[in-house]
């Protein structure tokens, strides 16, 4: 009988604050009058990672970075020689002529060389930019694949 009274009390705990808050921090720092009162210290960085907005230190003047996992836009895939790797380097050099502000990754992953272009948290973001590159008739090979990406803020 104790289990399913704890059981229930959680679960109505559990609602409750699914319901009323969104953030799990905050929902844990709210004054609760007869209950005790949790103070959190974290990092700035793990704000963001729950969905809570974070301001970056602009005197520092460097550009915050979270890794994430998401997609990019594929252009190029060879093999491990040198040929391929040269190849690899003027894709990437033409996708910054065409679309200087997009982000282009030219990296060799055993055993080949890659181009990718793109942060996107969505496949459906990769699709347009994929549409894109397809439009402007440069690349031969197109694709989405699932990749660590960078969010900047």
């Amino acid at each position: 009988m104790k289990k399913i009274g704890l059981l229930i009390l959680l679960s109505c705990l559990f609602c409750t604050l699914l319901s009323a808050q969104s953030n799990i921090v905050k929902s844990l720092q709210s004054d609760v009058p007869g209950q005790g009162k949790v103070t959190i210290h974290q990092d700035a960085r793990i704000a963001t990672l729950i969905g809570q907005g974070y301001i970056p230190d602009a005197s520092a003047g460097e550009e915050k970075v979270i890794k994430s996992t998401g997609y990019r836009v594929q252009l190029y895939a060879g093999n491990n020689t040198r040929q391929a790797k040269n190849e690899a380097h003027e894709v990437a050099e033409s996708v910054k002529q065409l679309f200087p502000d997009l982000s282009v990754y030219t990296t060799f992953t055993p055993p080949r060389w890659l181009c990718r272009v793109g942060d996107y948290r969505s496949y459906e973001e990769a699709d347009a930019m994929m549409r894109q590159l397809r439009a402007t008739g440069e690349f031969k090979e197109v694709s989405i694949v699932k990749d660590h990406i960078n969010i900047y803020f």
